[in-house]
Formats: C-alpha cells, sequence, structure tokens
C-alpha cells in the first residue's frame, strides 16, 4: 500500500519507518526543511534504539523517503497518517489541536480518489468528528474515511512495541476503512495481535484512558513508598506481592521521583479537561496529577534531608537527566523539577545522562556537565540517581569511595540493594526501602 505520514517526528519517524519495513511504500512529510533534509542525509533527529538502522534499511530499499512536499505523496496515497504534535495548550491544558487541524485542510485539498484519513495523534474524544467536518467544508467532494487508530508506543522500545503490540485500536465510522486498516497490519494480523475495531470515539477516548491508568499505577506506588518509609516495609517487595496478581501486574509497579515525559503529563492532563467539559469529572486523574507535580520536589527534599538539611553551596553529582532510559527526551523529566529545588537551595549540581544533556542545556541553566559517572563524583557529597539507566546500574563504589568527599548515595529509582552500597562505606538513601536516612557527618567522609 502507499502511505503519507503527515508528520516526522517520534511517532511519525518510528510508524512511518516500520510500516515500510512491512513492505509497504512510505513517504514521511514534514514542514520543517531542516528535519526533512537531516533525515535525506541519514541523520535521525531523535535517539531510540534501532531506528536508524531500520531508517537506512528501508530508504536503501526505496519503500521509506522523506520530503517536505505535501500535494504530490497524499493525491498518491491510499492512506494518510496524521502523526503531528498535540502539545498542552498554554492556558488552560487542553490538547493544542491546531496542527492536526491544518493538515486536515491541506490533506483535503490533495487527496484523489477514496482515501483513509488516520488520526494517529493522541487526540480528544470528539477530534475524528472535527477533522471528517473540516475535510468536507474544505472540499465537498472529497471521498475519505477518517480513523482514529492510537499509537502505545513507549520511548525507549518503540520499534519493539509497534511490530510486537499487545493490541491494535481502531476507531472507524465507515466500514469502507475496516478492510483498508487490515491490509495496512495484515503482517501483525497475520502474527495474530489483537486487531480491535471500535467506534472513533471510542478509539480516542481508549488511548487517554490507558495513559492515565499507567500514570495513576506509578502515583499508586509512589504514595505506597512513602507509606513504607514511615511503617518500616519494603516498597519493592510490596510491588512483587501485588504485582504477582494477575488483575494488577507487575508493570508500571516501581517506585520513583514521579512519571514524566511527552505522554502522561499531557495526556493525563488532556483527560482531566475533557471530562470536567461534559460535566464527568475524574477525580482520581485530578488527584494523580497533583501528587506527581509536588512529588519531585519532594525528591530533592529527599536529598537534602540526607545532608542535615542543608546542600547551600555543596556539590550534587546528578546521575541521568532524561524522563527515562533510552531516549533522549526530557520533557516534564522529574530531573528538572529536582535539580531547580536543589539550586533554590544552593547546592552546585553536576550532571550527566548518556543522551540527555543537549536538550537539558535548552531547559537548564548553572548546570555543570561531565563525561562520566566518575567524572561529576569528584569532590561530590552527594551521588543522587534520578535515570536508571544500565550504565549506572554497575557503579565502581570503590573508585567513588575515593573521590567523593563523602560516602552519600541517593538512590532514586531503588537501582541497587542498601546492603550492597553500604559494604563500601556509603550511607544510602532509597525510595520506600522502610529506613531511615542514614545521614553521613561531613567528619566520615571518605579517607
Amino acid at each position: 500500500m502507499k502511505i503519507a505520514m503527515i508528520g516526522s517526528g517520534y511517532v511519525g519517524l518510528v510508524s512511518g519507518a516500520c510500516f515500510a519495513d512491512f513492505g509497504h511504500t512510505v513517504v514521511c512529510i514534514d514542514k520543517a526543511e531542516a528535519k526533512i533534509a537531516a533525515l535525506n542525509r541519514g541523520e535521525i533527529p531523535i535517539f531510540e534504539p534501532g531506528l536508524d538502522a531500520l531508517v537506512a534499511e528501508n530508504v536503501k530499499a526505496g519503500r521509506l523517503s522523506f520530503t517536505t512536499e505535501f500535494a504530490g505523496p497524499v493525491a498518491d496515497a491510499d492512506v494518510v497518517f496524521i502523526a503531528v504534535g498535540t502539545p498542552s495548550r498554554r492556558g488552560d491544558g487542553h490538547a493544542d489541536l491546531s496542527y492536526v487541524y491544518a493538515a486536515a485542510r491541506e490533506i483535503a485539498q490533495s487527496v484523489k480518489g477514496f482515501t483513509v484519513v488516520v488520526t494517529k495523534s493522541t487526540v480528544p474524544v470528539g477530534t475524528g468528528d472535527e477533522v471528517e467536518r473540516i475535510m468536507r467544508e474544505t472540499r465537498p467532494e472529497t471521498d475519505i474515511a477518517v480513523v482514529s487508530n492510537p499509537e502505545f508506543l513507549r520511548e525507549g522500545a518503540a520499534i519493539s512495541d509497534f511490530k510486537r503490540p499487545d493490541r491494535i485500536v481502531v476507531g472507524i465510522e465507515d466500514e469502507r476503512a475496516r478492510e483498508v486498516m487490515t491490509e495496512v497490519y495484515r503482517p501483525l494480523y497475520l502474527n495474530q495481535s489483537p486487531l480491535l475495531f471500535t467506534s472513533r470515539r471510542t478509539s480516542e477516548l481508549t488511548k487517554y484512558a490507558a495513559n492515565a491508568f499507567l500514570a495513576m499505577k506509578i502515583t499508586f506506588i509512589n504514595e505506597i513508598a512513602d507509606l513504607c518509609e514511615k511503617v518500616g516495609a519494603d516498597v519493592q517487595e510490596i510491588s512483587r506481592g501485588i504485582g504477582l496478581d494477575g488483575r494488577i501486574g507487575g508493570k508500571f509497579l516501581h517506585a520513583g521521583p514521579g512519571y514524566g515525559g511527552s505522554c502522561f503529563p499531557k495526556d493525563a492532563l488532556a483527560l482531566v479537561k475533557t471530562a470536567q467539559d461534559n460535566d464527568s469529572p475524574v477525580r482520581l486523574i485530578e488527584t494523580t496529577i497533583a501528587i506527581n507535580d509536588t512529588r519531585k520536589r519532594a525528591m530533592a527534599r529527599k536529598v537534602i534531608s540526607a545532608l542535615n538539611g542543608d546542600v547551600r553551596g555543596k556539590k550534587i553529582a546528578v546521575l541521568g537527566l532524561t524522563f527515562k532510559p533510552e531516549t533522549d527526551d526530557m520533557r516534564d523529566a522529574p530531573s528538572i523539577s529536582i535539580i531547580q529545588a536543589l539550586q533554590d537551595g544552593g547546592a552546585k549540581v553536576f550532571a550527566y545522562d548518556p543522551e540527555g544533556m543537549e536538550a537539558s542545556r535548552a531547559m537548564l541553566d548553572n548546570i555543570t556537565y561531565g563525561t562520566s559517572p566518575y567524572d561529576i563524583a569528584e569532590g561530590a557529597d552527594a551521588l543522587v540517581i534520578v535515570t536508571e539507566w544500565n550504565q549506572f546500574r554497575a557503579l565502581d563504589f570503590q573508585r567513588l569511595r575515593t573521590i567523593m568527599g563523602r560516602p552519600l548515595v541517593v538512590d532514586l529509582r531503588n537501582v541497587y540493594k542498601p546492603d550492597e552500597v553500604k559494604r563500601h562505606g556509603f550511607a544510602y538513601v532509597g525510595i520506600g526501602r522502610g529506613t531511615s536516612p542514614m545521614v553521613v557527618p561531613v567528619a566520615e567522609a571518605a579517607e
């Protein structure tokens, strides 16, 4: 099939490359000339494991191409995907749909013959209705079927998620679209990936409901972690104990500094706004957002508490800046609030992240960036693990003990077992581990 992908950002680029790998002919379209020029040079604008090789392979095979031209590829396409951004709108938190609606107008002017137009972007309930209205208003004779097909991609595992999905949700109002969308996803359908056809509005809400539920699950275990610290229980054992229940499941039950990224924060907020507009408030999600917002700075207070309540003039080494490992995405990353709070307390922050430092420079000021964990740990009063990159899972604590100014590890991802770290002469502070932070006086710093 011939596919036009409007938008070459995270969703558009990953989806386009994967569809091309299925054997379809895909043209990714973007108005950002610099981005398209870079893609045509083989440069990938985002960090996603395996994406560079997948793009290169399909470009070489002639199945994937990139252009700023709109009309030609859309006119030739059997299916046109809208994969543009829907950021939170300033002022009210609603999803900004201006890019989606602008794409709909341009598509209407260019399509020829029957065309399935698919909203891949995350959009509120009823957006598909408006997309169809705009297109028919722009060009009444247009023969289209507007479909909702939300993405469920995890940054850092997007290609695997696309090719081995838990489910594929397709919302249709025109039965002609069923056969087309089945053909688009035929390789997955033949491998028995669940292909769930619903109404268009049901599909749109499914995406928001999924992300909001996962955000709520993360927030739930974070609150249980706080309780563990008060009563002397271990949140990791609790996570395992409840996660083995098939009705609950173990995923997203890892206590930490709160959720971030490009999806959960904006999608949870957009769902709240949609619910309020329809006089059906979602109180659990409203509370989830509030708890998550306050949790990030609370993690900074945990660091400050471990240093006798004062970080003024102290050097804090921060490991990990991105909201999760295997991505360069800094959007709503917990590290932002944590670092700002530490700086508000007068701390000198040194940071290292395998992929996120360039993006961090545009968001945070007065940080000294290093080349490795050991580079930033030199003379540090505390080593704070904020993002659980694999290279942080096997730190040389004997080396750290000799170079740090004070042997203190604040592990906000519970990467390490407390006894393992303490064995090397460190004080250890984790999340929900049921023990009071062991404060290290200056006099007991590394020899």
